[in-house]
């Protein structure tokens, strides 16, 4: 991936949190424990009170979008501004554009 992708990609992944953010998710970006033959992943859960999206920090940028994205599926975004590039994330799941 070349640095402008990527660059563009962060810029996507920061959009996504915020947006989350405005719907009512907090989004923890943290380093995962794995094991041989265990792969964590990340997603959409409850604690307590706090719905909370917890993505794995050291996964590319194209999988914590995906995560972020996948959370955001069903959840009411209309009056939120959006960029169309991650409007079609959202609506297409992991799809890039």
């Amino acid at each position: 991936m070349n640095e402008h992708s990527h660059s563009r990609l962060e810029r996507l992944l920061d959009e996504l949190v915020e947006v989350a953010r405005r719907a009512g998710l907090k989004v923890r970006r943290e380093k995962l424990l794995r094991e041989v033959g265990y792969r964590a992943r990340g997603g959409l859960c409850r604690l307590r009170e706090q719905d909370l999206v917890i993505v794995d920090r050291d996964q590319p940028p194209q999988e914590q979008l995906e995560i972020i994205a996948e959370a955001l599926k069903g959840r009411d975004l209309e009056a939120m501004y959006l960029s169309p590039a991650a409007r079609r994330i959202i609506q297409a799941g992991s799809e890039l554009a």
